[in-house]
């Protein structure tokens, strides 16, 4: 008994052992977190102050109760659905263009196509998108088409570079066979790698919408249209009352998106 319970240990895959270099990397993580404390001007004390407690009360209290006029609150349901159909299109818009260029960055056509591809992808996904709000701004005016514009145009470097890694990881084998029966590269694809990644990417351009949804409500701010600009001009009016009936509004609009995007998820993934 005793021999089979060693034999079974034995077989037992063993715990990996702590590498040097694993230990280096936590301490210097480590070390940094306590070196930015440590050089910030975190001046806790006073943000946590009767001071500050009293002053945070007072201008939360500007806010109660939140406006609730039939045409103030007809008014909050037309940005509302500015700011969904912001985020849709660019969102749409982004997938397309997403698709179209992930094919050469996953490096279907070349190595040059793959490079030229990606530096492209990565300029678009690394400017935010108030930045590209702010300067569509100025050649398309204000209002939701600048908005749409910028989340489209962010949206299509983080896709893009999504898709493509998507198609890298997929198994070629499918699509090699189809091929080798005579089939055309552009039917083999669409009838082996395209089925196997659609889910994948199905989930990809879901959570990017909820992610727009977000930044539309935020772009506004800039003067790009939706709840954002309602919020802005409240708040720079300093109506609190509306400005809380507009931020209720976000929040139940966030909310009823990711639950809608959750339950799309669970029937792709069934």
């Amino acid at each position: 008994m005793k021999s089979a319970q060693q034999a079974m240990r034995r077989d037992l895959p063993q715990r990996p052992s702590m590498h040097w270099s694993t230990l280096t990397l936590l301490a210097g993580i480590v070390l940094l977190v306590f070196a930015s404390f440590a050089s910030l001007p975190l001046k806790l004390h006073e943000f946590f102050g009767a001071d500050a407690v009293r002053t945070s009360i007072e201008f939360l209290r500007g806010f109660a109760p939140p406006e609730l006029a039939p045409a103030f609150l007809q008014k909050i349901a037309g940005a509302t659905f500015e700011t969904l159909a912001m985020s849709a299109i660019g969102t749409l818009i982004a997938a397309c263009f997403g698709i179209l260029l992930g094919l050469p960055a996953s490096g279907r056509f070349g190595v040059a196509a793959r490079l030229l591809t990606r530096s492209i992808l990565n300029v678009l996904r690394s400017i935010p998108e108030l930045v590209w709000a702010s300067v569509l701004l100025i050649a398309a005016g204000l209002g939701p088409f600048a908005g749409t514009l910028a989340l489209a145009l962010h949206t299509i470097g983080v896709l893009g570079r999504l898709f493509a890694e998507a198609f890298e990881n997929c198994p070629s084998l499918p699509e090699e066979t189809l091929r080798t029966n005579g089939a055309h590269p552009v039917a083999a694809f669409l009838y082996s790698t395209l089925p196997q990644c659609s889910p994948q990417m199905m989930s990809y351009t879901l959570y990017r919408w909820e992610n727009n949804i977000r930044a539309a409500a935020i772009l506004g701010v800039v003067g790009a249209g939706g709840l954002g600009q309602m919020l802005k001009y409240h708040l720079s009016l300093f109506q609190m009352q509306q400005a809380a009936s507009v931020i209720v509004a976000m929040l139940l609009m966030v909310g009823v998106v990711d639950a809608l995007s959750y339950l799309l998820r669970r029937m792709m993934t069934r």
